[in-house]
């Protein structure tokens, strides 16, 4: 008669008559016959106990991890640990009443922890650390659990060491994510007083309770988690305005206003927040959400402004009525929110001072003064000839700064209107309620890269020093003034210091974006790094274009070497261009080069202003280098430029 059935994991079995029990593990023991009443998994566990060779007494010399890793296993199940304590310490009368061994094991069958009263004398506490596998101690309920992934009660009989035949022991999988996480093993002696569906009983508790209790910290755990990835400060607040819980951000932040006491306790808004009724977790209290609105913080160390969203949390009164108790309020300083949009839209630097290709003197030296200027925090000035690369320098300067994390924003001074500038650089409020921020603003914290500073208007310079000076910023047609944190990297084809002599240029605005001075050298006195910029444009062009990679002649790079190169490596860059696409061989020689880039000698340049205004480029603006590109002599070359109304 088949005594026992499987339900919901559970093998329930009925009790057994232990005379019988221990005929037939006796049997066993001498002959290796197992009686067909013995339980299948009892039975198969038996074989492999006997094929182990396992002794058939106590607990004797069994292997236990160090104290050492004893301790870093309970560090990592204290989870478990705490909750088992916790439920222990309520039934602690209870399981020294009836001499109970109650095992906390991880799912490899090592004991985690022994939770049986002092007054135990069935366990050691010397087993926390021993593992219960069936190669070890032979039959086990612990190890039928796990194997089975079932609560399994065994009668003292079928337990493979003698020493524990007087008693019985249940054990039970705790499931967490769908896997064994623990097993929950059960001795007790006494089982005539307490009936085996009590055990039961007390197992299942404790299972059950413990999976929903690892369920709920682990959900809880991965929320905190993501509330503290956010780039938002959460919090939660009751309705005395103390701050029930915040995430990492929000608790820094908490901290940066002074409202954590000497305990590190968060301290009541409505001490510290000087406008808090003038906030929108005030008006949450009274019903009123908002959503993504911007608010203003005071307190005594500084003004913040935020964008905010609050969400009133409704409670049941007793009388069945809600009221609110509670709110949410989700915060992003404007200026992080700016930096965030930054990054979205691409301000990032593009290129490291490693980029830089170049072995001469010159360029070495040009770059260790940008690696030293990269690591102070004061303005820029890179001065050089157009084409020189400053754009790419400023790049690999913000990049090896500390500002790295933060946006790198571009404006060039002389594409557009004086106008239009000053509301690009400083921002403007448009009708009652637009405001946009300028690029000063966008860029706080990182650093504004201002192209072609020289061009920039006297009276937008002298606004622009006054605000660096001060670190702080009013948009045009407002009087708030915000605060700022922005490295500027100026660029200048000409001479600024000269400029300011002749009166051309701010000189306070000088003197504050030449704290640190920059020269970049011209192509032609760094002939020796031509090879390497060719060999890197030629590179960056076929892996961009994917096509196949392209070499020079000597003659071909010769002709480079030998080149003044007016435009520098803008027009070196032009050059190697296209050669790269106008030839088909993977050879380019120096027939294919043509000095003045996209523009041929067979150009319609007598008759096309555009293209003579490219070849003019081409050669720096030099006369003679432009006539010789053009092969014609310098009186017909006055002629066209006094045609098409060019000035020198």
């Amino acid at each position: 008669m088949r005594l026992y059935i499987r339900r919901n994991n559970t093998m329930i079995r009925q009790n057994r008559n232990r005379e019988k029990l221990a005929k037939y593990y006796n049997i066993f023991m001498e002959t290796g016959e197992i009686n067909p009443n013995v339980h299948p998994w009892v039975a198969e566990s038996w074989r492999k106990s006997k094929e182990y060779a396992v002794k058939a007494e106590k607990f004797n010399d069994l292997t236990e991890i160090s104290k050492e890793d004893l301790l870093a296993l309970q560090n990592k199940h204290k989870a478990a640990m705490d909750y088992m304590q916790e439920f222990t310490t309520g039934i602690k009368d209870f399981l020294q009443e009836y001499d109970l061994c109650l095992l906390l094991l991880d799912s490899d069958c090592t004991v985690i922890r022994n939770y049986a009263s002092p007054y135990n004398r069935l366990l050691s506490r010397k087993i926390e650390g021993a593992n219960l596998k069936l190669e070890n101690i032979g039959t086990f309920s612990a190890n039928i659990a796990a194997k089975y992934k079932s609560l399994f009660w065994m009668f003292g009989p079928e337990i493979w060491l003698k020493a524990y035949h007087d008693c019985d022991t249940g054990a039970a999988p705790v499931f967490v994510c769908g896997k064994v996480a623990y097993i929950i093993t059960v001795l007790i002696k006494d089982y005539d007083k307490l009936p085996q569906d009590a055990v039961i009983s007390l197992l299942m508790s404790i299972k059950t309770a413990m999976e929903i209790h690892l369920k709920q910290k682990m959900s809880l755990q991965a929320q905190e988690a993501i509330l503290d990835a956010t780039p938002f400060a959460v919090y939660h607040i009751l309705k005395n305005g103390d701050v029930a819980y915040a995430n990492r951000l929000g608790a820094s932040r908490l901290a940066g206003i002074g409202a954590l006491d000497e305990q590190s306790k968060t301290m009541n808004l409505n001490d510290v927040v000087l406008n808090y009724k003038h906030t929108p977790i005030y008006k949450g209290f009274q019903g009123i959400s908002c959503i993504n609105q911007e608010a203003t913080w005071t307190t005594q160390v500084k003004t913040y402004e935020d964008i905010t969203t609050v969400v009133p949390i409704k409670e049941n009164k007793n009388d069945g009525n809600e009221e609110i108790g509670s709110v949410v309020a989700v915060t992003m300083p404007i200026e992080d929110l700016r930096m965030l949009v930054a990054h979205a839209a691409g301000y990032t630097a593009k290129y490291s001072l490693d980029s830089i290709v170049g072995i001469s003197s010159a360029c070495n030296l040009m770059k260790e003064r940008a690696m030293r200027a990269a690591k102070k925090d004061a303005h820029i000035l890179l001065q050089g000839e157009p084409g020189t690369g400053k754009q790419r320098l400023a790049h690999g300067i913000h990049m090896a700064s500390a500002r790295v994390n933060g946006p790198l924003i571009s404006i060039n001074c002389g594409n557009v209107t004086p106008e239009l500038l000053e509301q690009e650089l400083f921002g403007a409020r448009i009708g009652r309620e637009i405001s946009h921020p300028g690029k000063l603003e966008l860029a706080s914290g990182g650093t504004l890269l201002m192209d072609e500073i020289e061009k920039l208007p006297p009276q937008i310079a002298e606004k622009l020093a006054e605000f660096l000076h001060n670190k702080k910023i009013r948009r045009i047609g407002e009087e708030v003034e915000r605060a700022i944190n922005v490295r500027i990297i100026a660029s200048s084809d000409g001479n600024l210091r000269r400029l300011c002599e002749k009166n051309l240029f701010d000189e306070k605005l000088f003197e504050i974006i030449s704290r640190s001075i920059i020269h970049l050298p011209p192509l032609r006195s760094r002939r020796e790094d031509i090879p390497l910029l060719t060999e890197s444009i030629i590179a960056e062009l076929t892996a961009q274009h994917k096509i196949g990679l392209k070499k020079l002649t000597e003659d071909a790079m010769d002709m480079l070497k030998q080149y003044d190169w007016p435009g520098n490596i803008k027009q070196l860059q032009s050059v190697i261009e296209n050669a790269v696409f106008s030839v088909k061989s993977d050879i380019i020689t120096a027939d294919n080069i043509n000095l003045m880039g996209n523009v041929r000698p067979d150009s319609k340049w007598k008759e096309d202003k555009d293209i003579f205004m490219r070849a003019w480029q081409s050669a720096g603006g030099n006369i003679s280098r432009l006539a010789n590109l053009l092969g014609v002599s310098r009186v017909t070359l006055y002629r066209y430029i006094k045609k098409y109304g060019i000035e020198k």
